[in-house]
């Protein structure tokens, strides 16, 4: 079974998860003043913190504060938290609640040197949080998309993106926040179906089959809803069918990025041995949940990504991916992706672009026309 870990039966109850939802609301509400007490009643005072560039790994509450909320409180003062996905279930032992949304507030101030808009600023974020016995996160995993705010304050500092730039939609079934546990057998289905989709992923030969028609004949058609939709991070973009995924980021992701081949679980095992794999895989009624701190490892030999040319480098990619699966195929796909990380890697500082982009006398950044 592909779904080796994932315990449909002990599915986190009605008042943990509520009890995390409610915490986590309450904390992106706290302000300056509020937020030591919320981060205690959330998290255990040595809990590990994995956050996007450039906030990264911390341990400890005084840490994410200093480096991830008070930031965040500063530029937006009249923060809020706007879940459209909130799921949980248990994966090796592990207590998991995985959460796609929105962070919205009015950019006030600047935000990691990107300048302050005045305006509403809806900032996307996928979570994963893991609750210990206490009731409180001991892990935390923030892929927040850091570089689609830079877009929403006009500051764009890469090649136009080949998806559609724009806010995250929540599911098509409008059921997404789950504060009761699934029928197990649903639940354990619908990650058996992503994973089988992962395989097939796994096992197509890059480089001696890669092509537009190769990859949308290939068995991963199966899976996919004809109208699925892949919601992709700032940089990728949004792309509707099997063939927009193929156009919009499969294809150019795959000439760029050179992965290890061979069977799937020769692949498992090589990104294993490299340090990448998945953290959390997870089933709950019609969603499934995978991800990786990190969960991609490849060279990158090939160029055109996000306009960049080769760089040779190998990478590791922080990656989330939430299904909702839909009349028997994967309907929809949200992707959080570390993408300043990514770039970093790539000899690429994205912050470095921008900075030069606003000393550049064209107007204030509110002026600007985002890509």
């Amino acid at each position: 079974m592909l779904s080796e870990g994932f315990d449909a039966d002990a599915s986190p109850d009605v008042a943990l998860r509520t009890s995390v939802l409610h915490r986590l609301q309450r904390i992106a509400e706290a302000g300056p003043a509020g937020l030591t007490a919320a981060l205690e009643a959330l998290a255990t005072s040595d809990c590990v913190w994995r956050a996007a560039h450039p906030m990264n790994e911390m341990t400890g509450s005084h840490a994410a504060a200093a480096r991830i909320w008070h930031p965040l409180i500063a530029a937006f003062p009249d923060l809020e938290r706007r879940d459209s996905i909130f799921v949980a279930g248990r994966f090796q032992g592990r207590i998991l609640v995985a959460a796609i949304g929105h962070y919205c507030g009015t950019m006030a101030a600047d935000w990691f040197g990107i300048p302050a808009t005045g305006k509403t600023v809806f900032l996307r974020f996928g979570e994963v949080w893991q609750i210990g016995p206490d009731g409180r996160a001991v892990q935390v995993n923030l892929l927040w998309d850091v570089l689609d705010v830079m877009r929403q304050a006009g500051v764009w500092p890469l090649a136009p993106s080949l998806g559609v730039e724009a806010m995250w939609p929540g599911p098509l079934t409008a059921d997404g926040i789950r504060l009761a546990p699934s029928e197990p057998g649903q639940g354990r289905e619908s990650l058996e179906q992503t994973l089988r989709m992962h395989k097939t992923l796994a096992e197509f030969d890059d480089r001696g089959s890669l092509s537009r028609a190769a990859l949308i004949a290939m068995p991963q058609r199966d899976h996919w809803h004809p109208k699925m939709m892949w919601y992709g991070p700032a940089g990728i973009g949004t792309t509707r069918g099997l063939a927009g995924f193929v156009d919009g980021h499969q294809l150019p992701f795959r000439i760029a990025f050179h992965r290890p081949q061979g069977s799937f679980d020769e692949v498992i095992a090589e990104r294993a041995r490299k340090g990448a794999g998945h953290y959390v895989r997870i089933g709950d009624g019609p969603y499934s949940v995978t991800g990786g701190w990190p969960s991609v490892y490849a060279l990158h030999m090939g160029g055109g990504f996000c306009g960049m040319p080769a760089t040779g480098k190998p990478v590791f990619m922080r990656v989330m991916d939430f299904y909702l699966h839909h009349e028997g195929l994967i309907r929809e796909n949200w992707v959080p992706i570390d993408m300043l990380d990514l770039f970093r890697q790539m000899g690429i500082d994205v912050f470095s672009r921008m900075n030069l982009d606003l000393r550049r006398p064209h107007g204030s950044p509110a002026g600007r026309r985002s890509t």
